[in-house]
């Protein structure tokens, strides 16, 4: 192996941490074995933060060979109106706005998708005034 090949590979692993880095998120998932097809065994839940005090959840599980996706802003204030916009595979699934309500100043985007053969990547991102939600699920 080269100087520069080596120095290559360094940088694009410098590069992934970086952005793997740069908006922390949390994951879970478990065992529930009733989703019934798909050949998925778990659900997949991202968490993170949209900064100016709101957060982000992004929710992926198989239910009947389709994926339930549930994407979540909670802005901590009522009356916030955010843009959002669901992706599979990098194809615009859906997109529209909604407007935080309740005490917790939150909403939420609930759509079912066709499970696709191997592995689907689902994007949520919802946006308003600087504050900017982003999550992506690969599952």
């Amino acid at each position: 192996m080269t100087s520069t090949t080596a120095f290559t590979r360094v940088a694009a692993a410098a590069a992934v941490i970086a952005c793997v880095t740069a908006a922390p998120a949390f994951a879970s998932g478990g065992d529930d074995d009733d989703h019934g097809g798909g050949g998925h065994d778990d659900r997949v839940e991202l968490r993170g933060s949209c900064g100016g005090g709101a957060e982000w959840k992004l929710k992926v599980e198989s239910d009947d060979g389709r994926l339930e996706v549930e994407g979540e802003v909670d802005g901590n204030a009522s009356g916030q109106r955010w843009r959002w916009t669901l992706r599979h595979n990098g194809s615009v699934s859906d997109r529209g706005t909604s407007t935080t309500t309740g005490r917790s100043g939150s909403f939420e985007v609930e759509r079912r998708m066709v499970d696709l053969a191997g592995t689907d990547t689902i994007a949520f991102r919802a946006a308003r005034r600087g504050q900017v939600c982003r999550g992506v699920v690969d599952y």
